[in-house]
């Protein structure tokens, strides 16, 4: 590959990360934006960010030749451009086809990210058809009638731009009050004391527009003019700004039917009516003066003058392939590491004790140092979990849309923070989770109400940290899992024998099962029995497990552990039949040393009393049919583990250390392997197996040991 085709490739996969960002805005925007649909309740910032970001959208795919997505992110733009207009209404209808837009330009990026050259035009077209079914003009308040009911300056109002007139004639259909606002600020600093000023006037009403304006000196200031729309009055909003130097005029209705002047001036307020926001203000370096006389004039220092071509973001985009490449080095360090204080101690045993001693001091040291740099680059790889929230709850108005079904989504724990690899890992399974929460668990308006429940159903998610794991709990108030019809349809299948032996929590194991579903009817959300085997495969397959809890009637709950990375980790050593093994630290509870006559059989399964509970005991020689060469020792360890609830002691030969590895994949070919999540170089030439503790307490609980 030529350096051109490089940079060209290289500036792909710039647009590509761009534009997802740009989508997932997109999305949650979107989402507020229906909320404000259902409650006629339009905030145009939102609105305008949207437009703005289908713009660059567009800007950005024409540039590097994607017309697909440019095509549709254009026509997205001219619907939510005619919507800021006010020519058409905010409706239910379009918001649905704005949802069906973005998913669309979701699909179109993934396939250039992945490579395909599926052609999708057909969908665009359908696409570009809706939207354009859309853009017929609806009936809109005459812009011009409202501007006559308010004395707005000649100068000002011949300066509106169309979106300008149209946000006016909103203000004044909605009953606010006009003011101009005048202000003046140092040229140094305008930008930043002019941004300051708008955020605090846009928690009050809206900015409709902002003019600038010939001030006393031209030299040194730039003047403002401020047509703003707001329900409060000239008091409240004076106290709000807290400023001294501006001048806000009210502009009067020619009725006079409120009883105010058409023209007040702000004058001194008393220090109290200030106070709130003088703190926030000066942050920004708004300057207080008095509306009495002309505003100080400040000369720049020399500092001030100084240009600077410095970028005011402090972040780097990074591609998460170098941050795995970066992990993958760390980890091989310190495995180097571990071999430099294998090699102290022998030199120890062997005489060489000053050298030895000297050595071992820099191997202490430089572990130190690696633990840092491990830390470092675990903490740049993690992200909240709240941007997966983002994701789910667009799935969920979309399903819910489609099922006919009102459901309201709710957040906890969103600053919980996991591994990115491992949030991308559980977005399709979460997905799964939820569709089959709308669908099977949330009943229908009309059941719900007969049932003494809500109309609209309740869908949680919520997140924390439990020791080395984070814990993800998706729960609903719907129906819950009939788990007398579970046990049926094993039943029919040929799972099991008898629906008496099956516990109610054993039954729920079977949701699992590949094809297995309750559902008689296909639907395209769910009833094809394809969903929650994916779930706990794809689970599993980053150390995790899932479990759930259902009562009929009330809701159901489903509970995923994970790990909190899977990059470099903490492993227990053990060896069993001449075989060693490394166990995840993180699953590890505690380990037992055990003769032949502490372990019990109790109806062919062994098992051992740990403090007044059994614990069922699984022999890693007979799990992965090993043969010895030599005696098995009379005495064994076992080593407890866990996840969730269920608990598991594996009997194995020794314990040989505990030590940092890096998890290294098997590759397609060896998935089929039961038990194994991986392998691990060990820093003497050894490459030795990771057992998926996950797995094998599954299997082992499933079988009954």
């Amino acid at each position: 590959m030529s350096e051109q085709e490089k940079t060209y490739a290289k500036a792909v996969q710039d647009f590509l990360a761009e534009a997802e960002e740009i989508i997932e805005q997109l999305g949650s925007e979107l989402t507020d934006l229906s909320d404000m649909a259902e409650q006629n309740d339009l905030n145009p910032d939102v609105l305008n960010s949207i437009f703005r970001g289908a713009h660059s959208l567009k800007g950005l795919a024409g540039m590097f030749g994607f017309n697909d997505v440019a095509e549709l992110a254009h026509n997205m733009e001219n619907l939510l451009d005619t919507l800021r207009l006010g020519k058409v209404l905010l409706t239910q209808q379009i918001m649905s086809v704005l949802f069906g837009s973005h998913e669309l330009l979701s699909a179109l990026v993934r396939h250039l990210a992945g490579g395909e050259n599926r052609s999708m035009t057909s969908e665009i077209s359908a696409c570009v058809t809706k939207i354009n079914a859309c853009l017929t003009p609806s009936e809109t308040r005459s812009v011009a009638g409202g501007q006559e009911t308010c004395e707005i300056p000649v100068h000002i109002r011949e300066a509106l731009t169309e979106y300008e007139d149209h946000r006016l004639a909103d203000n004044l259909a909605k009953g606010k009050t006009l003011f101009v606002i005048h202000t003046s600020f140092d040229l140094t600093t305008f930008d930043t004391e002019l941004s300051a000023v708008t955020d605090v006037l846009k928690r009050c009403g809206e900015v409709v527009s902002t003019l600038p304006s010939v001030g006393e000196n031209i030299e040194t200031t730039i003047d403002f003019e401020i047509l703003f729309g707001s329900n409060k009055t000239l008091d409240e909003l004076t106290a709000a700004v807290g400023r001294d130097a501006v001048t806000v005029t009210r502009l009067g209705s020619r009725s006079g039917s409120d009883g105010l002047d058409a023209t007040q001036k702000m004058v001194h307020e008393p220090a109290t009516a200030r106070v709130a926001d003088e703190a926030s203000l000066a942050l920004v370096g708004i300057r207080q003066e008095s509306a009495l006389s002309p505003p100080a004039v400040r000369l720049p220092a020399a500092d001030d003058q100084l240009i600077t071509a410095k970028s005011m973001s402090r972040t780097v985009r990074v591609d998460i392939g170098k941050l795995d490449e970066l992990m993958n080095i760390v980890g091989e360090l310190v495995l180097a590491n571990s071999t430099i204080a294998d090699i102290s101690i022998k030199m120890r045993n062997e005489g060489f004790s000053r050298i030895s001693i000297e050595l071992a001091k820099a191997a202490k040291g430089l572990d130190r140092k690696l633990s840092d740099l491990q830390k470092g680059v675990m903490e740049i790889r993690m992200i909240p979990v709240g941007q997966l929230y983002e994701k789910m709850s667009r799935i969920v108005r979309k399903i819910s849309r489609e099922q006919d079904k009102r459901v309201e989504l709710k957040f906890h724990g969103a600053d919980t923070e996991l591994d990115k690899l491992i949030i991308e890992d559980i977005s399709d399974p979460m997905m799964h989770i939820i569709r089959n929460a709308i669908d099977h668990g949330i009943e229908s308006r009309d059941v719900r109400v007969s049932r003494g429940k809500a109309e609209k159903g309740t869908i949680s998610i919520s997140s924390f940290q439990k020791g080395n794991h984070v814990v993800i709990e998706i729960d609903d108030d719907g129906g819950g899992i009939d788990v007398d019809r579970v046990k049926n349809k094993a039943l029919q299948k040929g799972l099991i024998s008898d629906i008496r032996t099956v516990s109610d929590r054993d039954a729920l194991d079977f949701i699992f099962l590949p094809g297995f579903s309750t559902n008689e009817t296909v639907s395209e959300v769910s009833g094809r029995g394809v969903g929650m085997d994916v779930v706990k495969n794809n689970i599993s397959a980053i150390s995790g497990m899932v479990d759930v809890h259902t009562r009929v009637g009330e809701g159901t709950r489903f509970i995923i552990t994970l790990p909190i990375t899977l990059a470099i980790i903490k492993a227990l050593i053990i060896s069993c039949a001449g075989r060693v093994y490394a166990l995840p630290i993180t699953s590890v509870l505690e380990s037992l040393l055990l003769s032949e006559k502490d372990i019990l059989t109790v109806e062919r399964k062994e098992v051992v009393q740990l403090r007044e509970t059994t614990l069922p005991l699984l022999r890693l020689d007979h799990y992965f049919e090993l043969s010895r060469t030599a005696e098995a020792p009379k005495e064994c360890y076992v080593v407890v583990v866990g996840i969730a609830e269920k608990r598991l002691g594996i009997v194995v030969d020794d314990l040989v250390c505990q030590q940092d590895i890096v998890i290294k994949p098997l590759g397609e070919s060896c998935k089929r392997f039961r038990g194994v999540s991986g392998a691990a170089d060990l820093g003497d030439q050894r490459t030795i197996l990771v057992l998926d503790i996950n797995g094998i307490i599954n299997e082992t609980m499933r079988s009954g040991g």
